[in-house]
């Protein structure tokens, strides 16, 4: 098996409902995100993936949540834009293009800074 991932980032603005605290008014992150696909054999020029099809894919669906306000999408608008709801909105986006019979999305990964984050497996390893 191989695990292969690229990292980028994104930034937004966003506010947690009813959140007992500072973090229920509108601010902002640059959040870090990870994006992994494990490989269960390599193709025949010897990759799991292609680094470019992975960023390619990956850069489609954070694209969609760059520089916005993520309370004000349709995506977030009954869920609050926690980290954890953003690592499951991009598994989400991004499994289906990210599967074949070598390969599978594995973890997505996001940090809202360099210190604090969390790791997203999905619901179905493989």
């Amino acid at each position: 098996m191989f695990d292969i991932f690229i990292k980028t980032h994104f930034a937004g603005a966003h506010h947690l409902r009813d959140y007992p605290g500072d973090c229920e008014l509108p601010h902002g992150h640059n959040w870090k995100i990870t994006v992994t696909v494990r490989a269960r054999e390599l193709d025949e020029i010897g990759m799991g993936i292609d680094f470019k099809v992975l960023k390619k894919h990956v850069n489609e669906v954070v694209d969609r949540i760059d520089h916005r306000d993520l309370n004000a999408m349709e995506e977030f608008s009954t869920i609050n834009p926690s980290s954890e709801h953003i690592a499951m909105f991009l598994f989400d986006n991004l499994e289906q293009s990210l599967k074949t019979d070598r390969y599978f999305l594995y973890s997505v990964t996001v940090k809202e800074t360099d210190t604090s984050g969390l790791t997203y497996y999905g619901t179905n390893l493989g």
